[in-house]
């Protein structure tokens, strides 16, 4: 058994009470799983009460200037409850992370930033890795989100952006369909032009599964087709602001784990690769819908990045080998 003392949020680990657990190796996989749910909770309702009560200011004065003092603060809260969550995933996991190119990142500006996508797990690795190392992650996600409890409210607190989820004969049927999600992204991308942010997109748009795939008949082996569409509004919409774009890929080298299984500690190995990519200069002010020629230089480079990423994770997983097994 070991004792853990409380400390101020770190890089990588804190939790806001002292707690005794014992050592992970010695916990059953399901112990350790209602442990680390249990911690999850609660570190999510004790900052979410501080978020949701500073929200309540935004909320009653909406105006630009109290945004731009407010919003920073909402960011700080969130860092620290992205900071405690790894906080309880040191202390329930034993999980060993191989990562690489955060390190030259700087905590200043925007960025934009694309992974492939395979679990609710990436997330949580998304965040361990890149909190603090650039400004707070701001997801797009599906519209339904917003009423999952508490995490929901706290999205919409911290202007993550809901997007509607239409598929393309819904599109050809109604093009005004198109017009709403251009303008939802128009409206987030204005919001965080106010405060340094890192604007994440998950281009598949849906977590890999091998069923998803076999459907889209799929050209590349470890990742399903991309969507350009959210990439090109963002750059539209914020222009050159983006410093950079953070291309990362994840790998499970041991299979990829449900989020109770990461939990359980059942994720023996997490591989991350960061590295930053230029933006083309004319991507931030090209006409994705108008312009046939545009998108297509578009689909283009989007498909060289997709082919080197499908072949970086070939290599990773070919690299890593098999791994422990887990109970």
């Amino acid at each position: 058994v070991r004792k853990v003392r409380a400390r101020p949020c770190g890089h990588n680990a804190c939790f806001p009470f002292t707690a005794v657990l014992p050592m992970p190796g010695s916990l059953p996989a399901p112990v350790r799983g209602v442990i680390a749910f249990s911690l999850l909770v609660i570190n999510t309702l004790f900052w979410c009460a501080l978020l949701f009560a500073l929200s309540l200011v935004k909320l009653v004065l909406p105006f630009a200037a109290v945004r731009q003092r407010v919003d920073p603060v909402l960011n700080a809260i969130a860092t620290s409850w992205i900071a405690c969550n790894s906080g309880w995933m040191r202390l329930t996991q034993r999980t060993a992370w191989d990562v690489q190119g955060v390190d030259t990142l700087a905590y200043r500006g925007w960025y934009l930033v694309n992974c492939n996508h395979q679990s609710w797990v990436d997330i949580f690795v998304l965040q361990h890795v890149m909190n603090r190392r650039i400004p707070m992650l701001k997801f797009f996600l599906k519209q339904q989100l917003i009423w999952v409890p508490v995490i929901g409210l706290a999205w919409w607190a911290l202007d993550f952006p809901f997007m509607k989820r239409h598929g393309k004969a819904a599109m050809r049927k109604n093009p005004d369909l198109r017009r709403q999600d251009r303008e939802t992204t128009r409206r987030a991308c204005e919001k965080f032009a106010l405060v340094p942010t890192s604007v994440m997109n998950f281009a598949e748009g849906t977590r890999f599964t091998t069923a998803k795939h076999q459907a889209q008949s799929s050209p590349y082996r470890h990742l399903l087709k991309p969507k350009a569409g959210a990439l090109a509004l963002a750059l539209n919409a914020m222009g050159d602001q983006f410093h950079s774009l953070v291309d990362v890929t994840i790998v499970y080298p041991d299979g990829v784990p449900t989020f109770w299984q990461f939990l359980c500690g059942r994720t023996p190995r997490i591989v991350v690769r960061a590295r930053q990519r230029p933006i083309p200069a004319e991507f931030t002010d090209g006409d994705y819908d108008g312009d046939s020629e545009f998108r297509g230089t578009f689909h283009r480079w989007l498909a060289t990045l997709w082919e080197e990423k499908d072949q970086q994770i070939e290599a990773l997983l070919a690299a890593a080998g098999p791994g422990p097994t887990t109970r």
